[in-house]
């Protein structure tokens, strides 16, 4: 499975419409008696269902031509939810100015807004509330490696 997931990487980076567009995961499992291709996709100013859509088609065709799955699959060709953690620096850029939930490798969870993408990590603005005083925002910088996920916090204000 690890070599046929090397290829549907290389097949799917060979159909990326432009180098605004960047792989996020590809997942290769078997599920009952089929083989599950889950391809996700993002890009810089958004992933569109009709890039999904020519995607799926060329990486479907591609698997059908090279045989590459004796038996019975499903491919799935989709772009990360809102749900889905944040895994790649060029996510994090994207969501620059939106508010994250951080989980860190030491089970401690930080809730801040996305000031700043560097190179080695993210800056976020911290809310801090102290008892009878105004909140203050402070600035913590947060290095990638010590991150386990980051969500995205949906607002509707």
């Amino acid at each position: 499975m690890s070599d046929l997931k090397h290829v549907i990487v290389d097949l799917v980076e060979k159909h990326l419409p432009d180098a605004e567009h960047f792989i996020v995961e590809v997942k290769v499992e078997r599920v009952a008696d089929k083989t599950k291709v889950l391809v996700l996709v993002d890009a810089d100013q958004g992933m569109t269902i009709a890039a999904c859509a020519k995607l799926s088609r060329a990486l479907s065709g591609e698997l059908e031509t090279n045989e590459l799955l004796e038996e019975a699959y499903t491919l799935e060709v989709s772009s990360p939810g809102l749900d889905y953690p944040l895994t790649e620096k060029r996510q994090y850029l994207k969501n620059q100015g939106r508010s994250l939930k951080v989980y860190l490798q030491t089970g401690e969870e930080i809730l801040g807004k996305l000031k700043e993408v560097e190179e080695l990590g993210i800056k976020l603005g911290v809310t801090k509330k102290e008892k009878g005083k105004k909140s203050v925002e402070e600035e913590r910088i947060v290095p990638f490696n010590e991150i386990k996920k980051s969500i995205v916090q949906v607002s509707f204000n």
